[in-house]
């Protein structure tokens, strides 16, 4: 992270640790505070953010930014950080586009949560696609077997709930796609330009200054 960070222009102004039991950060946001960074980029848990959050306000932090990503990203957020003022200052990303930007999403949660009521997670749509590629590269290869299937897996061209999907020679999607979420008045919230294709560029401004602070095994 660092290293891209800097090669970026962004400047790196601290580095601290914790660990994803952690939920008392004053010590560390207080080394930090010192840098006056722009910014903060955490590298953990909504368990941890949320507590970091309200931390910040206290010491007056409140208008600096807190950047992170999927494991942080989550609707608990905004309770675990007390609806804290400093969350609407949060931005975080997830792998793959809102539910509400997928070409059948709409339609699909509709179905999904009257099936299954309050069982929607962000990934679920992404879950149900990927069954219904694999079952279609069975059908296509008329087997169950990994090492027949598996070939006609990666000719796939199908059209899901979440994207149309094929994948490149690697085995990457050949059209992914990130979501940046913002929180407003405590809900988890995607931005308007958020789902864009992380190997071009990026849709924030950058930063001065970027404090990141990320546990040992996120490192």
């Amino acid at each position: 992270f660092k290293t891209t960070a800097q090669q970026k222009g962004i400047q790196v102004v601290a580095e601290e640790f914790t660990n994803d039991k952690a939920t008392d950060f004053m010590a560390i946001l207080t080394a930090i505070k010192s840098k006056k960074p722009d910014a903060i980029f955490y590298g953990g848990l909504d368990a941890q953010a949320g507590p970091m959050l309200r931390q910040m306000e206290q010491l007056g932090m409140g208008d600096v930014k807190l950047f992170g990503g999927d494991a942080l990203c989550t609707e608990k957020l905004a309770e675990l950080s007390g609806k804290a003022g400093s969350l609407a200052h949060a931005t975080c990303a997830t792998g793959g586009a809102s539910v509400q930007k997928m070409q059948g999403g709409a339609d699909w949660k509709k179905r999904y949560d009257a099936r299954f009521p309050g069982q929607f997670q962000i990934y679920s749509p992404y879950a149900y696609d990927a069954t219904y590629v694999l079952v279609d590269a069975m059908k296509r290869a008329n087997s169950t077997d990994p090492k027949v299937y598996l070939p006609a897996l990666g000719k796939t061209q199908y059209k899901g709930v979440t994207a149309n999907i094929a994948f490149t020679p690697k085995g990457e999607l050949t059209t992914p796609a990130v979501t940046l979420y913002v929180y407003k008045d405590g809900v988890r919230t995607p931005l308007n330009c958020a789902a864009c294709n992380p190997h071009g560029g990026s849709v924030l401004p950058p930063c001065r200054i970027l404090a990141p602070c990320t546990p040992p095994s996120l490192a």
